[in-house]
């Protein structure tokens, strides 16, 4: 027998949250460590700075990719919490015209004036703070907001992210190292649209593009850099 929870498992809506801010955190690290060392190997004749710009970047984009969505995402919940006071207090104050209201979201949603009532009617008497906050406000089991699951996967990605291309920087032979990093940043970039899209159940081709098109112009504008400003050390 086919269940709600059953059903809705089968969906990928459930998982943008937290594969939103993994994907951005694994994108962003990959993309900006790569394009980092991509400008300092553009103008350097030894591994050694190469080496420490990478690391630094690596450490402070993960604390600050980090720090960003955990700022980020406390606004938001801060921002929920303050509308789902305000619905509490209205409720208490002013029942009936909370329920019109209800009433004209369901038929505005295409249900005819008694039924869109009745409706309202019963889904106050059940749960009339809850159904007003997902009808209302939005609000969702699927769209709240986790400020330390966002922190943390954004944090963790951009970690991972950004290892990949500090080996290509600590392995790959330092003649031509730009374009090392250029080539295994872009299929690190692939394998991540890939797996993204795969996780989301979208269009791998269409992630692929999307991915590796942001990525080439930011190791592009950055190498073009290091060589036009850079000093050979």
């Amino acid at each position: 027998m086919i269940t709600i929870d059953n059903y809705l498992d089968n969906h990928y809506i459930h998982r943008s949250n937290w594969l939103r801010a993994a994907v951005l955190g694994a994108n962003d690290g990959i993309i900006s460590v790569s394009s980092l060392a991509i400008g300092v190997a553009a103008a350097s004749a030894t591994r050694e700075p190469i080496v420490l710009a990478t690391v630094a970047g690596l450490v402070a984009g993960a604390l600050s990719m980090a720090a960003g969505e955990y700022v980020s995402v406390s606004s938001q919940t801060d921002t929920e919490k303050a509308d789902i006071e305000r619905e509490i207090k209205e409720l208490a104050e002013m029942p009936e015209i909370e329920l019109n209201i209800l009433a004209q979201i369901y038929e505005k949603r295409g249900l005819k004036k008694e039924t869109a009532m009745q409706v309202a009617i019963e889904m106050t008497e059940k749960d009339a703070l809850g159904t007003h906050i997902r009808e209302e406000l939005g609000i969702n089991e699927i769209s709240q907001a986790n400020p330390i699951q966002a922190a943390i996967a954004s944090g963790a990605s951009f970690t991972v992210g950004g290892i990949l291309p500090l080996l290509v920087v600590l392995f790959a032979p330092k003649q031509g190292l730009e374009y090392w990093l250029y080539g295994f940043t872009t299929v690190f970039l692939i394998v991540l649209g890939t797996t993204a899209a795969k996780t989301g159940g979208s269009s791998i081709k269409k992630a692929v593009l999307r991915i590796t098109i942001w990525g080439t112009i930011a190791m592009g504008l950055s190498a073009l850099v290091g060589f036009i400003f850079g000093v050979k050390v």
